[in-house]
């Protein structure tokens, strides 16, 4: 279908803003929001598991984890190895990913408005179907 990543990509950015937009209170991003809401679904986690999650480099994500670690949002506990970092949200952390999430849902629901739950239902389905494609490319460059 020509013209797809051209239609999706214009969606990506003005969400981004809006998500921005919606964060600034809490001087979070959201870059930052996706190490809160990773910790969040996953529990304490490591700078290696976030980086892997997103496909990011390790470094961008320690820069991202200081930087939630300065606003008091997470925290260091101690792992079994010294080396390794575990990150976990602090009860600011809790309190705060539950207000900019009621926030992201209100968001969600405004930009679903007048789709159908069958046409999101695939639409959700679809982009998961995209991205699986998309990284066994990826898997398929590295061999």
């Amino acid at each position: 279908m020509e013209g797809f990543f051209r239609r999706y990509l214009s969606l990506y950015r003005p969400l981004i803003n809006k998500l921005n937009e919606l964060m600034s209170p809490y001087q979070l991003s959201y870059s930052l929001w996706q190490v809160i809401l990773y910790i969040k679904n996953y529990g304490p986690s490591t700078l290696v598991d976030i980086s892997n999650q997103y496909n990011v480099e390790k470094p961008t994500i320690t820069r991202r984890v200081h930087r939630l670690e300065e606003l008091q949002i997470v925290k260091q506990i101690p792992g079994k190895d010294r080396r390794e970092k575990i990150i976990q949200l602090t009860d600011l952390g809790e309190e705060i990913y539950q207000k900019c999430r009621e926030k992201i849902t209100e968001l969600e629901q405004s930009v679903m408005e007048g789709i159908d739950k069958e046409e999101q239902a695939i639409m959700f389905e679809t982009l998961h179907k995209i991205q699986g494609n998309i990284m066994k490319r990826e898997g398929s460059k590295s061999e």
